[in-house]
């Protein structure tokens, strides 16, 4: 058995975390982002201009966090030098939403309140997330701080595109809570995995009957994703090659959408070469129809038999092909019985470093669910057993090994 201990590298947890709040209508979305801070258990403290309070109250902040929300340099509860300790002494300062007028005073170093006060004290790595009208967010002097603020090592995290308060239409709009978040953990993990290329493989594939029909299986991405995402954190150059599924694209990452099985070999095989990682996350569909109609099959009162033909077996094939292909190859099996023995075979007929075997019977790992257990057999025939983690979780983990292996 390996060791299986949590990397705390790669987490955010007990991490001490200060949002600032600036005096723009996306207020409001601070709060959730505080929210998720504390579910993903960071230590919070908030901190608000004047003109914050005017659009949410501390005491939203204050319930969401369980500690004291700042709003002014001089206040009787206040400690003397809180604007020092809190950004020499935090992991991270976050800027959500930074209005125009707040990135004026950040860039050139006015301190008229705590909060600017704070950033000018700041040791601590510093997020800020525009949040403007978008001819405010494009004018030329806005741009200007944000360069200025670039060049000084501040993290800048561009505003979405799309409807703003004011009623126009264009970038400008605060990120969602959970982009930021995952930006937050991009900041924070360890780049132990620095320009790596890894190639990911997610979702399932769908193989056509005909124009409305086609044959599936209950995979969501979910695990590849966590993969994809977890290695950009930790410093990857990566490709994620994706059947169809309902998830947002992971930020930085390069996705390549496919359907067929036929596609994805296709994709994987013009890249896998140029990666140092390729992991096989995907639920490729075995079989396939034979024989797609072109027009819709309709529906008859005797039986309907389709015939099959075996669906290209990818894995296999990069296996067959290592001396040109990746130096680490990660296969995956979804299985209901017989899990060690199902799994030692397919890693060792398809020339594998590693293997995630898991239990898809279960309701709480595998398919649509967002936690996971899984057992890593390896190729000396070591095998790990994980409790149930989150994917992400889980995704850390065998990128931890995946490290492990290249440092020999």
């Amino acid at each position: 058995m390996r060791d299986t201990s949590k990397g705390a590298s790669h987490m955010i947890e007990n991490k001490q975390i200060v949002v600032g709040v600036t005096g723009g209508i996306a207020a409001y979305k601070a709060a959730e982002l505080a929210r998720l801070l504390v579910l993903e258990g960071a230590n919070v403290h908030v901190a608000m201009t004047e003109h914050a309070v005017r659009f949410i109250g501390p005491l939203t902040f204050e319930a969401i966090t369980g500690t004291k929300v700042i709003t002014h340099m001089f206040s009787d509860d206040d400690v003397v030098m809180d604007h020092i300790s809190w950004g020499q002494e935090s992991d991270l300062l976050v800027i959500a939403p930074a209005t125009a007028n707040f990135l004026a005073k950040m860039a050139h170093g006015i301190a008229d309140d705590f909060l600017c006060t704070m950033v000018v004290a700041a040791t601590a790595p510093i997020l800020v997330c525009p949040a403007m009208n978008n001819k405010m967010y494009e004018s030329p002097s806005v741009q200007e701080n944000l360069r200025i603020l670039t060049k000084r090592g501040v993290h800048i995290m561009e505003p979405a595109e799309g409807a703003l308060a004011c009623k126009a239409s264009g970038r400008g709009r605060l990120p969602e809570p959970t982009d930021i978040l995952d930006e937050i953990k991009g900041i924070l993990t360890q780049k132990d995995l620095d320009r790596l290329k890894v190639l990911v493989t997610a979702g399932p594939t769908v193989e056509p009957l005909d124009p409305v029909r086609f044959i599936s299986n209950r995979s969501s991405g979910k695990m590849g994703y966590a993969i994809a995402r977890t290695a950009r954190h930790r410093g990857g150059e990566v490709t994620l090659v994706s059947g169809p599924t309902s998830l947002r694209r992971p930020r930085g990452v390069e996705v390549v959408a496919v359907k067929t099985a036929e596609e994805m070999r296709k994709e994987v095989l013009a890249r896998a070469a140029s990666h140092d990682v390729v992991i096989m996350c995907a639920a490729v569909a075995d079989y396939r129809p034979k024989k797609s109609q072109t027009h819709k099959i309709k529906k008859q009162d005797a039986g309907l038999q389709l015939e099959l033909e075996k669906s290209p077996d990818i894995l296999k094939e990069l296996g067959e092909r290592r001396g040109e292909m990746p130096r680490i190859l990660v296969g995956f099996a979804a299985e209901t019985q017989d899990l060690i023995d199902n799994a030692k075979e397919k890693l060792e007929k398809k020339n594998l470093d590693m293997i995630v075997i898991n239990d898809v019977s279960r309701s709480d790992a595998g398919f649509e669910v967002d936690t996971n257990q899984v057992k890593i057999l390896y190729r000396d025939g070591a095998v790990e057993e994980l409790p149930l983690l989150s994917k992400d979780e889980v995704a850390h983990h065998i990128l931890d090994r995946v490290r492990d292996i290249l440092a020999g």
